[in-house]
Formats: C-alpha cells, sequence, structure tokens
C-alpha cells in the first residue's frame, strides 16, 4: 500500500515519543494525532509518572488536542499510535470523532482495532474510525520487545 510520506513522518514522531516513554520507564507507546500533515498533539504513556491508568499515550494526545482546540470534538483528525489501542482508548477515540487510527503494531492481548476486539469500526457504535494498521510495525515491535526483555532481566 502507498502511503503519502507525512505518514510515515508522523509515524517517526510517534515512535520518537514511545522511545521517551521508554526511557522514563514507561510502556514504550507513543502518538501523534494530526490533521492532514499538521500536528496537533503528541502524546506518550504516562501511566506510572501521572499516577493514573487512563494516561496511555492517546489519551494523553486526545486532551492535548482538545485543550488546544477547544473543543472535545476532533472530526478530520488521524491518530498515529504505535501499539494497537486498547477498549478504554478506542472508546475515547470514537466519542472524540477521530477520523481515521493508524496503528504500528497489533495488540494480540487486548487490541481493540480488530486484533481481539473493533470497537473503532464497530457498527453498533454512533462513529466509526478508518482503522490501518503495520505502518512501521518493525520499528514498534523491537521498541517493545526491548523493553519488556530488559523488565524481565
Amino acid at each position: 500500500m502507498h502511503r503519502p510520506p507525512h505518514e510515515i513522518e508522523l509515524m517517526q514522531r510517534a515512535l520518537a515519543r514511545a522511545r521517551a516513554a521508554g526511557d522514563a520507564g514507561e510502556v514504550p507507546v507513543g502518538a501523534v494525532l494530526a490533521r492532514g500533515a499538521e500536528v496537533l498533539a503528541e502524546g506518550e504513556n504516562r501511566v506510572v509518572r501521572d499516577f493514573d491508568p487512563s494516561a496511555h499515550a492517546e489519551i494523553v494526545a486526545l486532551r492535548r488536542a482538545a485543550r488546544e482546540l477547544g473543543n472535545y470534538r476532533l472530526p478530520g483528525t488521524t491518530l498515529y499510535v504505535t501499539l494497537e489501542p486498547c477498549a478504554m482508548c478506542a472508546g475515547a477515540l470514537v466519542h472524540a470523532r477521530v477520523d481515521r487510527v493508524v496503528y504500528a503494531a497489533a495488540d494480540p492481548r487486548v487490541g481493540a482495532g480488530g486484533s481481539v476486539f473493533n470497537l473503532l469500526d464497530s457498527p453498533h457504535l454512533n462513529h466509526r474510525c478508518l482503522v490501518s494498521g503495520g505502518l512501521l510495525n518493525e520499528e514498534a515491535t523491537a521498541l517493545l520487545d526491548d523493553f519488556f526483555d530488559q523488565r524481565r532481566g
């Protein structure tokens, strides 16, 4: 599949946020919310640092963009995230009316973008996100594998 160059650049930015999260002792997941090639907000996992179970990369980016734009609805946007969103994050993306979600690595344990559940594109919800996975999958998977290998000792 041919992708516009800005999509690769935006996922590379998400990977940089993921590396920052990993360096801080968080699970290395990063996200970038954009409208076209324009970055609206970035986020990385902050669960441990913020003592907040909801501080996943996607939620952090959504909160920042909503505050910046003065609106909790974010139509016309795409979220680039290094790991397939979980059910919590998928629900927030649907409620925010994000148009597209592009993820790098699938999450076969709790992925809600088609791997385990498909909340992002569910016909039962009032909004559906277009979903595509695999963009820079190898880099994202390597970051996660290295992080968990180090934690296991």
